[in-house]
């Protein structure tokens, strides 16, 4: 018997064991894109051609589990290059997958191409979108769930169902003409989109051609709502009337669950709440209210969905629920502060979030950078330190691995704490100590709520406040439990300070997140280079690798070298 007993009790922990590595490991997640623009899509009434993969807008879900590898072989249909990037995914050892012009060449049309990225150490909500050409404001975005593990335990009840919702400003104009406006005219810096977009739908009693977004859920039940701003231009307050709404996670952070009436969503930010179906059985508004613009129920600006019960028999009616003053920044800065990492959470690894402490870290790096605008030669520019990124044929990342940068950009030209006297365009690659804690502070000179999102990393935000930054300013910084996340706000006229530890190798961007400023140069790239030859430094590049400008026949060089 004891001898029985002996392995009965090894066939589960053996069994245990192989859930186990199979979940460290990841699996091969495989999926085919079909990249089209679509004349047939319409959100709203106008015609338009909208960005679809396989035939959807927004495009279809990646749903993954941490350390999974992802393999997307995009087919590009457009009649134009097209890159996608992962918004959040910190591509682990691996720039040479981030999407962005400055780390890979683009899939020219009729082209198509591979990525392979693991979700490495993640978990969370994040999206993908077109990265080049102004795209994103065509369509072309989708969500990204990453999952828990089985052996990680998620510090709330499994909810009866998840619901992905993207939010983001739309315009009339196609993209490409929309493109065209905000690099050749002035007037582009007062671009304001037409409509709020819910999962690609318009407004709720708007007249358009596809019924407005709606989820339905049942009575006594609580949901997942991974919300998502998609959009080029606005932060939006969401709510659900009636609703309370309780913060969970965001962009691979698990937060201290606060519960709240509406939550301040800035561009490029992604959120998990949970919602409770505990009111009538009726149907109820969802709204997502622009910031720092007058509005009214009626008007095209408000994003209008609803929550149906399922035994509901009556349609949504009556005023939309109230939320906060839209030029209260005080409210939205008070808010931003109440969002703190758990610091007993698991996150993708075993230990605690809580393990990663920034209280006593020593900084090697401070960079203190300006957006603003400017006249370059006539034409519209964002700015960093009034230095605008020119964006060139050859990718950065290739330049730097097969030429050492030569003749492509100049190492830490760029002023990272001044500002140039005189508004210039230049190729801006800094250098950023590898396994060293770097500072971010970003100065917002706008009249807008700017957002900022830094590739490869998650960082910790440490602070805001209105004004110009001092070394002063630290004194307020929250270090004892600052959330992690990749994409930050900077309220106008204020500030706002980061941490990264820069222990991921490769060529990263930092960029605004509002599309127009993106497009407009507001972007640098932070070269993170590990020397050591040890297996802690970047992968090679992988077998597929497309080339292009100065690199474009490298590889007959290569085979004539062999």
């Amino acid at each position: 018997m004891a001898f029985a007993g002996k392995h009965s009790l090894l066939i589960p922990c053996a069994a245990l064991l192989a859930i186990f590595i199979a979940g460290a490991n990841g699996i091969d997640i495989f999926l085919e894109w079909d990249v089209a623009a679509d004349t047939t899509i319409k959100p709203l009434s106008v015609d338009q051609p909208v960005i679809t993969i396989n035939g959807m807008f927004p495009g279809p879900l990646i749903n993954s589990t941490t350390n999974d590898f992802v393999h997307v072989n995009v087919f590009n249909n457009l009649d134009e290059p097209l890159l996608f990037t992962w918004n959040g995914i910190q591509q682990r050892l691996n720039s040479w997958q981030d999407g962005v012009s400055g780390t890979n060449c683009p899939i020219l049309p009729r082209k198509n191409w591979t990525y392979v990225f693991q979700v490495k150490d993640q978990i969370g909500s994040f999206f993908y979108f077109p990265s080049i050409n102004f795209q994103k404001a065509g369509g072309g975005f989708g969500p990204i769930r990453v999952n828990n593990r089985i052996v990680i335990s998620v510090p709330f009840p499994k909810p009866e169902a998840e619901f992905d919702l993207l939010i983001g400003d739309w315009f009339y104009d196609d993209y490409k003409k929309t493109r065209s406006m905000a690099n050749t005219s002035l007037t582009a810096y007062n671009a304001i989109p037409d409509v709020i977009l819910m999962n690609g739908k318009g407004p709720f009693g708007y007249q358009m051609t596809r019924e407005p977004e709606s989820f339905t859920v049942t009575k006594g039940m609580t949901y997942r709502f991974r919300i998502s701003n998609v959009g080029s231009v606005f932060s939006f307050n969401f709510r659900i009337q009636n609703h309370k709404m309780v913060l969970v996670e965001t962009e691979g952070s698990y937060t201290n669950q606060i519960t709240l009436r509406s939550l301040d969503v800035h561009v490029g930010q992604s959120y998990s709440v949970l919602v409770t179906a505990d009111q009538n059985e009726a149907d109820y508004y969802i709204v997502a209210s622009p910031k720092l613009i007058s509005t009214n129920d009626s008007s095209n600006l408000v994003g209008l969905g609803v929550l149906h019960y399922s035994n509901s028999k009556s349609q949504v009616t009556g005023p939309l629920p109230i939320g906060p003053d839209p030029f209260d920044l005080d409210f939205s800065m008070n808010q931003a502060k109440s969002v703190r990492w758990n610091l007993t959470a698991g996150a993708a690894r075993p230990n605690p979030q809580g393990t990663f402490n920034v209280s006593n870290v020593t900084l090697s790096q401070t960079f203190i950078l300006q957006g603003s605008k400017a006249e370059i030669s006539g034409w519209p520019r964002y700015v960093i330190n009034n230095v605008s990124y020119l964006t060139l044929e050859t990718p950065l990342k290739l330049a730097d691995y097969f030429v050492n940068g030569s003749g492509v950009y100049q190492l830490d030209w760029f002023p990272t704490n001044s500002v140039n006297d005189e508004a210039t365009r230049g190729v801006s690659v800094v250098t950023g100590n590898h396994k060293g804690w770097i500072e971010l502070v970003f100065n917002n000179n706008l009249d807008v709520i700017d957002s900022w999102h830094l590739d490869g990393f998650g960082f910790h935000v440490v602070g805001f406040g209105i004004g110009e930054w001092a070394p002063e300013s630290r004194s307020t910084y929250n270090l004892f439990d600052p959330v992690v996340r990749s994409t930050v706000q900077v309220y106008p006229g204020g500030w706002t300070a980061v941490y990264a530890f820069l222990d991921n190798p490769g060529m990263w961007n930092l960029r605004s997140q509002l599309l127009q400023n993106w497009f407009l140069g507001q972007e640098l790239y932070i070269r993170v280079h590990n020397s050591d030859p040890n297996p802690a430094k970047e992968r090679p590049p992988p077998e597929n690798l497309l080339l292009c400008g100065q690199c474009k026949f490298l590889h007959l060089k290569l085979v004539l070298l062999s």
